[in-house]
């Protein structure tokens, strides 16, 4: 049946396009978590996390498996930037790139300021230094023209560059006692996959069932299993063409792979996510834990790191000459940008399981902090760019010298 292209989309339809619509039900997911945590079918939902399906749990079926998807999106958006797209250029990849690293190291700094004494605590530094682009792309959608495009473009492509830091971070940092059969086994995959992409292979089967078996091999190997997701993207095929990549009309195995995850990804794999680990049980709070160092080292990474670190290292790069500004953008745009940067929902959560796999107590605090910071982040981002000036191409003390 030919669609009618004279009809109006559905209003299920407009929501799905849109770009706020996968932070929304990401909203939706987490806070339906903390509802069920605090009800009668509490003791139920926990129970059903950690009931075992085969050889894992629920809960690591959900953070191993289904994310190591979500990790294999992550990698094709990045290689497609890299090679055909926003950070195609060192000149594109100057601002948003040092902003991303100043936006990773001062958050982690502050964690560390809070909790350097507590040996355990401090596992957790990385846990703020993640942004969520889903989140922060979606707020930033609501207020439209009201910010400039170039803005858009910037916090893409520094989210871009975030998540390939916090993938670095995992596969250094929070990997377990390493398994050489299996590490060596996952090894010969990769190369397996690496000589499909060199021999011209376009068919996606080929690279899907090594992927799988690449995946299984490094679950087994003590290296977190979502670093195989973005491990086999890199390996998918990329046509680098004119047209978004269409080579004689059709898309590269990449281009198809990521269309076919666009929707999966935000709609089903993230809302699961946060619908399994954002639950805190507020049974017996205590409001001290608002100020415990744990959590006001993520949530203070998360606020006052990201915006220090984004915002400082992007009117330091511009007024240094070393990039130009984003076209069209005052400061408070920056500004406003910087502080949805703050918002680390779905990457520190995943992080913070990482740093803290058998402690529910330091969990419930990360989780604390994460929601805290990543509310107080949006709220005063959103704030900023509601009193930022229309977008003006000649705006003045906002561009690079010379």
């Amino acid at each position: 049946m030919t669609r009618n292209p004279h009809r109006r989309p559905t209003l299920l339809r407009r929501f799905i396009e849109s770009e706020a619509s996968g932070g929304i039900v990401l909203m939706a997911a987490a806070a339906l978590a903390l509802i069920v945590a605090n009800s009668g079918v509490a003791a139920t939902y926990f129970a059903a996390l950690k009931a075992y399906v085969g050889p894992l749990s629920v809960s690591h079926w959900i953070n191993d498996a289904l994310m190591a998807v979500f990790f294999l999106l992550v990698g094709l958006e990045i290689k497609r930037e890299i090679v055909d797209g926003q950070l195609s250029t060192w000149s594109r990849r100057i601002l948003p790139g040092l902003c991303a690293a100043g936006g990773m190291a001062v958050p982690a700094l502050i964690f560390a300021g809070l909790n350097w004494n507590n040996g355990e605590v401090i596992r957790g530094w990385a846990i703020p230094t993640a942004t969520d682009i889903a989140f922060a792309l979606g707020v930033l959608s609501l207020f439209g023209n009201r910010v400039p495009a170039s803005m858009k473009v910037f916090l893409t492509a520094l989210a871009i560059i975030d998540d390939l830091g916090a993938v670095l971070i995992i596969a250094i940092f929070y990997t377990g006692n390493l398994d050489l059969a299996a590490l060596g086994g996952a090894a010969a995959v990769l190369a397996a996959l690496l000589a499909l992409n060199r021999l011209g292979v376009k068919a996606l089967w080929p690279y899907l069932i090594l992927g799988a078996v690449l995946w299984l091999l490094v679950l087994l190997s003590g290296v977190h299993a979502t670093v195989a997701g973005v491990a086999l993207a890199f390996t998918i095929p990329l046509t680098r063409a004119a047209g978004g990549g269409h080579e004689r009309g059709v898309y590269s195995p990449l281009h198809r792979l990521e269309h076919a995850l666009a929707k999966v990804v935000p709609f089903v794999i993230i809302p699961i996510f946060g619908f399994a680990n954002a639950g805190v049980s507020l049974a017996g709070f205590d409001a001290a834990a608002l100020v415990d160092p744990l959590t006001l080292g993520v949530a203070g990474g998360l606020v006052l790191g990201k915006v220090i670190g984004v915002y400082g290292t992007a009117r330091a790069t511009v007024k240094l000459g070393w990039a130009a500004a984003p076209v069209g953008a005052a400061p408070l745009h920056v500004l406003g940008v910087s502080l949805l940067c703050g918002i680390g929902f779905t990457m520190s959560l995943f992080i913070g399981l990482l740093a803290f796999p058998n402690n529910a107590a330091l969990q419930d605090d990360v989780k604390i902090g994460i929601l805290l910071g990543s509310f107080v982040s949006a709220v005063l981002g959103a704030l900023v760019l509601m009193l930022s000036p229309r977008p003006d191409p000649r705006a003045a003390g906002w561009r690079a010298r010379g």
